[in-house]
């Protein structure tokens, strides 16, 4: 008996944030390279928002509470 297997492709998957406006030629693109483009309709917790601000550096840390209602009130 004479086996055939069909080769294993290795698969990736991305997760991008890009304009609305690019969305038209991304999934043009995926199409014409026979991508697959799905839709993240998942949106993010608190929790994940903070660590998304943690990771990017837009964390501000204050000596004390009053140093921190100053800079509100500037």
């Amino acid at each position: 008996m004479i086996g055939t297997s069909t080769p294993q492709i290795s698969l990736d998957s991305f997760t991008l944030e890009l304009p609305k406006g690019d969305t038209a030629f991304l999934r043009a693109l995926a199409k014409k390279m026979g991508w697959t483009v799905k839709r993240n309709r998942h949106s993010m917790t608190s929790y994940e928002r903070s660590l998304r601000d943690l990771e990017e550096g837009r964390v501000y840390e204050y000596e004390s509470l009053d140093d921190l209602i100053k800079e509100i009130e500037e």
